[in-house]
């Protein structure tokens, strides 16, 4: 092991984390927003622009931003095959946080998914973060 890889395992939890969170608190803050707010959305722009202008879907729009911002600096280190299914843990969270905090009802077909993702998560965290070597500068892909 080599004496950067402590610090990108730890880097990668970090960064792991926040792309979870960021993920899960900005699509309930934003659907908090849409279902609280005092505008409804139509076909018109109008309607879109002056709900972007809503505290809580301003706060659930900024947190996806920092999620996209996260995620593309996680996926510049660790592989596309690790970071997708360790990040779907966000999905549970979805689903808890719409169940319990939005009040929404939740099948058993949804439940039954959301258990598969979670075996999935811990099949795909057990698995090392970077398979591929990463390649130099100017190097071409083999």
């Amino acid at each position: 092991m080599s004496g950067g890889a402590p610090q990108l395992h730890l880097k990668t939890r970090l960064f792991t984390g926040i792309v979870i969170l960021s993920n899960v608190l900005g699509n309930f803050f934003l659907g908090w927003g849409l279902k609280h707010g005092e505008t409804s959305l139509s076909f018109s722009p109008v309607g879109y622009i002056a709900v972007l202008f809503h505290p809580w879907v301003t706060l659930g729009v900024g947190l996806l931003i920092v999620w996209m911002l996260s995620r593309m600096a996680l996926l510049s280190w660790a592989d596309l095959s690790y970071v997708l299914p360790v990040t779907a843990v966000g999905y549970v969270l979805n689903a808890l946080l719409g169940r319990f905090l939005l009040l929404e009802q939740v099948s058993w077909q949804r439940w039954a998914g959301t258990l598969l993702i979670m075996s999935g998560v811990a099949l795909v965290s057990a698995t090392p973060i970077r398979t591929t070597r990463p390649r130099a500068v100017g190097e071409k892909a083999t």
